[in-house]
């Protein structure tokens, strides 16, 4: 992946359809006061078939790129070449204008510490909600946490095949199916369902009896529908994940790897915080 340093000012900025609501400006703008970059870092509306031309008008001036839905996928295609993450769930959320676009995700990444941020390092079993590509992220975090077992649920579960390639990829048994089949117990429930979904009171019941601890990749609103209706089991908000893949998505910016931890991480760690 490029690694060329970085110290004069940049252009950044998120992309998505809808934008408006992203928090992603407030917090890269903190992280670059704290770490003392010049960088701009805004945010733009371009859906999935402006992304192409959108692209091919940036010039020298822009470092990079985050990608909110509904992007993801558009971007992997875009990448000349990508990080294992990506690679996995044909998704990317970070383009490194480096030369050669890179792609990166770092959404898994952010799944797997907002649970450790709140005492959860490891499950044996997992329940998924929803089949697109934070699916897969999601996916792929359940197995970084050890997970063996996987029941994804989705309005069409047709749509669940490529978790299930997946899932025998990463050594993991996955099973689709719909909202309302029966259900097993499971230690967690990743939730990637749109934010505004709404699940009829009885469905939410029936997910919540036995879902354990629920993980909700939506924040806005918050608390969601679903976490509302979760009873007393631990909910965490996806707030979290936008926390942490941002970090990582930093390094990226930075040192072209997002495993590079950043120089007094914990500052700027404090500084994003403070802006959600």
């Amino acid at each position: 992946m490029p690694a060329a340093e970085a110290p004069g000012p940049h252009r950044l900025a998120v992309w998505g359809d809808p934008i408006a609501h992203s928090k992603s400006p407030a917090l890269h703008a903190a992280a670059y006061r704290v770490l003392g970059l010049d960088w701009e870092y805004d945010r733009r509306q371009v859906n999935a078939d402006e992304l192409p031309t959108s692209l091919a008008g940036l010039d020298a001036s822009w470092r990079g790129l985050s990608l909110t839905m509904p992007l993801k996928e558009q971007a992997f295609r875009a990448a000349a070449v990508h990080d294992r993450h990506a690679t996995l769930t044909g998704a990317v959320n970070t383009l490194l204008l480096d030369g050669r676009p890179a792609g990166f995700n770092t959404d898994v990444g952010g799944i797997v510490d907002a649970l450790a941020d709140d005492g959860m390092a490891a499950a044996t079993s997992v329940r998924i909600l929803g089949s697109g590509a934070t699916a897969a992220s999601a996916l792929v975090a359940a197995a970084e946490l050890g997970a063996e077992r996987a029941d994804v649920r989705a309005r069409r579960p047709e749509r669940g095949a490529a978790l299930v390639d997946l899932g025998a990829e990463l050594g993991m048994t996955v099973s689709v199916g719909s909202f309302d089949a029966a259900l097993t117990p499971v230690d967690l429930t990743l939730a990637t369902l749109p934010s505004g979904t709404t699940l009829p009171a009885e469905i939410v019941g029936a997910l919540a009896a036995d879902g354990g601890v629920l993980f909700d990749a939506a924040y806005a609103p918050w608390p969601s529908a679903l976490a509302t209706g979760w009873g007393d089991a631990p909910v965490v908000s996806g707030l979290g994940m936008l926390l942490h893949q941002a970090i990582r998505q930093i390094r990226v910016f930075l040192h072209g790897d997002p495993a590079r931890v950043l120089d007094d991480e914990a500052s700027v760690l404090a500084a994003m915080r403070a802006t959600l």
